[in-house]
């Protein structure tokens, strides 16, 4: 009989403890250690360890890694995990790694996040702010000796050469093509020769050595030139836009926790009152600031990826 009163209050103050171990985790759970539903498990906030972004090199961030460092030392001392960043070879190459939860913050182009999203569940919480607005323009741009003084003169016009940067590129390439075809061209390689040059930079330098008709590029791609070529604006005429493009993004990898999340988005709008990191985000993509962002800010780009699925899925 003692034996039994002795084990039935051994579980009684067993459970008692279990239930104060259970009362203390709860009241002292950091936020991501909750369950579903608006935050996620004790066991995948504890991986996360350290963060890694993401970054593509632009024609002026080929030394990317080193001039992010500054920004990795605000953000990890802003979210209290180590920030690391890492470049990418390519947006194939980012959307991959953000797919397999090796990256988990993506600095993604409109084109690379609707394609990132499709295929590997990312997540826009961002989106870049350049000369006070949160959308740019491609333009057309042709040497200034041309005859050509606008797009519909380019649609009326077969066998000009058309350089721009990559098949790729949103507004290098896809924005103005389907505008194109909007306006009635029928068959882009019937009507053009085209010229994939592999840079913005290097569309305009066609047009200088005369190796193209017209390039089309972000707005204004001259700049890129003007250093070396100080005479660019005069040498080379912009003749037409398409329509609004939405800038380009910050974006978060499928698993990472709503929390972490939250304080990602918080941390990266604190930038737009730090005029020392405003100073690195313009050096690294001339971001002058950040905006909140939702995934259907790029429907526009949706209905010209749509367009083009086929052509860049061979």
């Amino acid at each position: 009989m003692l034996k039994r009163l002795g084990f039935v209050v051994l579980v009684f103050f067993g459970l008692l403890a279990l239930v104060a171990c259970g009362e203390e985790i709860g009241e002292n759970a950091t936020p991501g250690d909750q369950t579903d539903n608006g935050s996620e498990n004790g066991e995948d906030a504890e991986e996360i360890d350290k963060l890694v972004m993401g970054f593509i090199p632009s024609q002026d961030a080929a030394n990317i890694a080193t001039t992010a460092e500054p920004l990795e030392a605000f953000l990890s001392e802003e979210l209290g995990i180590p920030v690391q960043a890492e470049v990418m070879v390519d947006f194939s190459g980012l959307i991959e790694a953000m797919r397999t939860q090796q990256v988990d913050i993506g600095f993604l182009n409109p084109f690379g996040f609707v394609q990132a999203e499709d295929r590997a569940g990312v997540e826009v919480i961002l989106k870049s702010i350049r000369n006070d607005e949160d959308s740019y323009v491609a333009q057309y741009t042709v040497p200034a000796d041309s005859p050509i003084e606008s797009i519909e003169d380019i649609i009326e016009t077969e066998g000009l050469v058309w350089a721009y940067p990559d098949d790729l590129s949103t507004s290098g390439f896809l924005f103005p093509a389907k505008q194109l075809l909007d306006m009635g061209i029928e068959d882009l390689d019937d009507h053009f020769q085209r010229f994939s040059v592999g840079g913005h930079d290097n569309a305009m330098m066609q047009l200088i050595d005369g190796q193209a008709d017209f390039a089309t590029t972000f707005d204004d791609a001259r700049d890129t030139l003007a250093d070396e070529f100080p005479d660019v604006y005069d040498d080379l005429r912009v003749i037409g836009y398409t329509d609004p493009i939405p800038n380009d993004t910050i974006s978060v990898r499928s698993e990472l926790p709503d929390e972490i999340k939250q304080q990602i988005t918080e941390a990266f709008l604190s930038l737009n009152d730090n005029e020392e990191m405003l100073e690195i985000m313009y050096e690294i993509y001339t971001w002058d600031g950040v905006a909140e962002a939702q995934s259907s800010d790029y429907d526009i780009v949706r209905e010209v990826f749509a367009e083009f699925e086929d052509d860049l899925a061979n």
